[in-house]
């Protein structure tokens, strides 16, 4: 009986540097040691760590997570763009995790930095992570997760394209406790 190969082959993302994107005035491009006062500012804002476990307060810390993410790029399991207004001011984050060629899906997650919220900033850049993981890379499946008591990122995951499949219930642990999760996915409808 045949088995089933991989969908998309090794080396699909690492043999190219991990690429920057542009779209609507916006700059996806990947972190750089510059951008540590951004990680900080973004992860010690209360609505992004309402709805993040990370804590990442010191440059320390923001410098160990910028550099984390070129080896996840390596070993093809994710890639992280910090979203820009111009090639410097960091407005955002844009994110692929879980990574998986063999079955050809990744999560997505973003956030938005308070001064950037309420522009369409959030749906831009998904969106535009979403078009190159399908038009470029060739993934077949993406999905997020966002606490179901965060209303911003469902609007964000509807506006981007991405239909709610389901609640996961009590699937992730916050400070104050268990949170159900709503589950979207965008399908690439272009390949079989």
């Amino acid at each position: 009986m045949p088995t089933l190969g991989p969908y998309l082959p090794p080396r699909t993302l690492n043999q190219t540097e991990q690429p920057t994107l542009a779209v609507d005035g916006l700059l996806l491009r990947p972190w750089a040691d510059a951008d540590v006062a951004a990680v900080i500012e973004a992860y010690t804002d209360p609505e992004i760590a309402r709805f993040n476990r990370r804590v990442i307060e010191t440059e320390t810390e923001a410098l160990e997570w910028i550099h984390r993410w070129p080896a996840r790029w390596q070993k093809e399991t994710g890639a992280n763009w910090a979203v820009c207004k111009s090639e410097r001011k960091v407005v955002g984050r844009v994110a692929l995790s879980l990574v998986n060629l063999f079955e050809g899906d990744a999560e997505l997650g973003y956030w938005v930095l308070p001064s950037a919220r309420g522009n369409g900033v959030a749906p831009l850049a998904v969106t535009a992570l979403r078009r190159w993981a399908f038009d470029i890379v060739g993934l077949k499946r993406l999905q997020l997760t966002h606490s179901v008591r965060n209303q911003a990122s469902c609007r964000v995951a509807d506006k981007s394209g991405f239909a709610q499949e389901g609640t996961k219930r009590s699937a992730m642990r916050h400070d104050d406790g268990w949170h159900d999760m709503h589950l979207h996915a965008a399908i690439n409808e272009a390949v079989a």
